[in-house]
């Protein structure tokens, strides 16, 4: 049985919540954006190794890994609008660290708390945002989440040529942005009427069982959007474009893909969602394939960038879905069995898609990549039918 909220949701929805989730999400994907590229370029300016710097982000990634599993136990002793106010908060500090210190260790225990606190407003966030949305128009609203987290990733790096790598600056204005949000949430948090149910660890293996195709859906769009911002960069440095060319390309991606999710999200309202999400898989697979049969760079970023936009549709139309088809503490566990299958997703993408261009030369990255869509795409419209 649905609860008093999800009815009222359904019936109206929620904006100060929805505006809570979007500022709270914007700020997550600025702090990764500004991190990612930040730390990484400060780490290589004081002589650090390359492999030491790969395995001071391994504790983002751990940090990730360890939210999720704590995920259902946070949720049963605090309100979710607590905790995203806490994450937010914990990311602040986070990055107030970076600023203020220069150990190793401390950094990467920083880290790992930037990936907890991170993770924590990533799944609390999207299953916040289909408690407080009616499903007559859950499609628009998560279009505007997903643009929010392409703007926040777009952004977050222009804090680099601006304020540089050098005194922590980048750092300490990210974290005072971040403190900004998390006062904002609390005051708006006063004014909202819904807030996530508790989930368990049971819920969250449910999931797994009555959602294949959802989970199939994230995992490829985890595969694609990694394949596409690490390999593809390399895949056009290799067939003989500048490394300016390869840089371009992943604005190119990010841009469209801001800007159409919106659109997504009205078509997902207004058509069939399933045959959106086979249409998106498919525009994808057939961007990828097509790219290695272009020569002029104006078609080839044409291309990537309808790849990029495709790829993140199918996120936007497995969150929609998610909360078409889901209540009460199975949302929260959808949103944490999100979290952990793109990473999964991402983790494949960006080894398998390097180890195929090592062993196939560059083309094979985005053929193999384009095949593998495809062979989602009709998986899915035939489980869809049966």
């Amino acid at each position: 049985m649905q609860s008093e909220q999800a009815v009222k949701a359904h019936a109206m929805p929620d904006w100060p919540a929805i505006v809570a989730v979007v500022l709270g999400v914007t700020a997550f994907s600025v702090a990764q954006g500004v991190t990612y590229p930040l730390i990484s370029l400060v780490l290589e300016a004081r002589g650090v190794s390359s492999t030491m710097i790969g395995v001071n982000a391994v504790g983002f990634a751990m940090g990730l890994g360890a939210a999720t599993l704590m995920l259902a136990r946070l949720t049963q002793r605090f309100r979710a609008n607590q905790l995203i106010i806490a994450g937010l908060i914990g990311c602040s500090l986070c990055l107030a660290t970076f600023a203020t210190f220069s150990s190793m260790f401390v950094w990467f225990l920083a880290r790992f708390l930037l990936g907890f606190c991170a993770s924590l407003i990533f799944m609390l966030s999207e299953a916040w945002l289909n408690v407080a949305c009616p499903d007559r128009m859950r499609g628009r609203v998560s279009g505007i989440y997903g643009a929010s987290i392409c703007a926040g990733f777009a952004a977050g790096p222009l804090a680099i040529p601006l304020f540089g790598t050098d005194g922590g600056f980048g750092f300490a204005l990210t974290a005072v942005y971040l403190a900004l949000v998390a006062f904002a949430t609390a005051m708006l948090m006063y004014s909202t009427r819904t807030v996530p149910e508790p989930s368990s660890t049971r819920d969250l293996f449910r999931f797994f069982r009555h959602a294949p195709m959802l989970i199939a859906m994230v995992f490829a769009f985890g595969f694609a959007d990694i394949a596409a911002i690490s390999a593809m960069p390399v895949y056009f440095v290799r067939t003989g474009h500048s490394e300016a060319f390869a840089a371009i390309s992943v604005t190119v991606l990010a841009l469209p893909t801001a800007l159409a999710q919106p659109l997504i999200g009205y078509a997902l309202d207004r058509l069939p969602r399933h045959s959106v999400a086979v249409g998106t898989a498919f525009v994808a697979a057939s961007s990828y394939l097509a790219i290695p049969f272009l020569d002029t760079p104006a078609l080839i970023l044409c291309a990537f960038a309808m790849m990029g936009t495709a790829s993140f549709s199918l996120y936007t139309c497995a969150l929609t879905m998610l909360g078409e088809n889901f209540r009460g503490g199975m949302l929260l566990a959808g949103s944490a069995a999100y979290a952990l299958i793109y990473a999964v997703g991402s983790g494949a993408g960006s080894s398998l898609t390097g180890l195929i261009m090592e062993i196939g030369g560059p083309d094979a990255a985005p053929l193999s990549v384009g095949a593998a869509l495809a062979v989602f795409a009709f998986a899915f419209l035939l489980g869809r039918r049966r």
